[in-house]
């Protein structure tokens, strides 16, 4: 099965961490706006979906998602979440934690975007 989205051991430790101190999270593509594009992440629930956000799958056990508008744009790419040093966005949990996630990306392969058709996501 192909990933849409996995995560670094650097974003998978600071999940952890998150998920100590505040329960199940669940994570957000942004948009832009006032954080700009970066992956959110907020307690699990906290952040409303809605049926216009896609589920890409999940990170060190949180769900992650995207708007429709977004996953149209970005379907031909794998999402992987990273950690930096730095302050992000500042609705995030981690913004405290003086790190903040980062979205890589990388294009599908054809054997990819094939499987990820037969996957219908």
């Amino acid at each position: 099965m192909v990933e849409r989205v996995k995560a670094t051991e650097a974003a998978l430790d600071l999940i952890r961490l998150l998920q100590d101190k505040h329960g199940p999270v669940m994570f957000h593509q942004s948009g832009g706006c006032c954080d700009g594009s970066s992956p959110m992440c907020f307690p699990e629930g906290e952040f409303l979906i809605g049926d216009q956000d896609v589920l890409l799958g999940e990170i060190g056990g949180s769900n992650f998602y995207m708007h429709k508008s977004q996953f149209d744009y970005w379907s031909h790419t794998q999402l992987i979440i990273d950690v930096v040093d730095g302050r992000g966005g500042m609705f995030s949990l981690e913004g405290v934690e003086g790190k903040r996630f980062l979205t890589r990306s990388r294009p599908f392969s054809a054997e990819e975007t094939e499987a990820l058709q037969e996957q219908k996501i």
